[in-house]
């Protein structure tokens, strides 16, 4: 790690910190006394994501981050809530132990994280991910979501 100050590469770590997904370490820098926080994220293994085209591209959880924001808006409680649910999804697809998913797969986790926190958010993505052709689906999906919760 370098110093955010002087760029000196040797600090002495103050304190660690698990925060679940990550750990957070307070750093002092050897040369010039500059404090600074670093994050350290485990690495997984590469995750392949089959798309319904037949083409296949590395799971990427910034691309998910923005379509979920995107098509639910503010009908969710900004980036820490969107965070909280490409979190519990990338933990879930790591928890299949497959190395490739499909599309579909993620599509749906996302459904099921939704449903659980907001209807209009859930209707929402649904009609992009599923690609709502008339009102009539929107009604259909209302039904099945309000079935799932009885």
């Amino acid at each position: 790690m370098h110093c955010s100050k002087c760029g000196e590469d040797e600090s002495k770590v103050l304190e660690s910190r698990d925060t679940g997904t990550s750990i957070r370490r307070r750093r002092e820098c050897s040369k010039c006394g500059n404090r600074y926080t670093t994050y350290e994220r485990v690495e997984r293994p590469n995750l392949a994501v089959l798309k319904t085209s037949g083409s296949r591209e590395l799971f990427d959880r910034e691309k998910l981050k923005r379509a979920i924001y995107q098509s639910v808006g503010k009908f969710i409680n900004g980036e820490i809530e969107t965070e909280e649910i490409v979190q519990q999804i990338e933990d879930s697809l790591y928890a299949l132990g497959e190395s490739e998913v499909t599309s579909r797969q993620i599509g749906d986790m996302v459904l099921q994280e939704l449903a659980k926190r907001n209807e209009v958010a859930y209707v929402r993505f649904a009609s992009v991910f599923r690609e709502f052709k008339n009102a009539g689906e929107f009604v259909d999906t209302l039904n099945e979501l309000h079935n799932k919760q009885q």
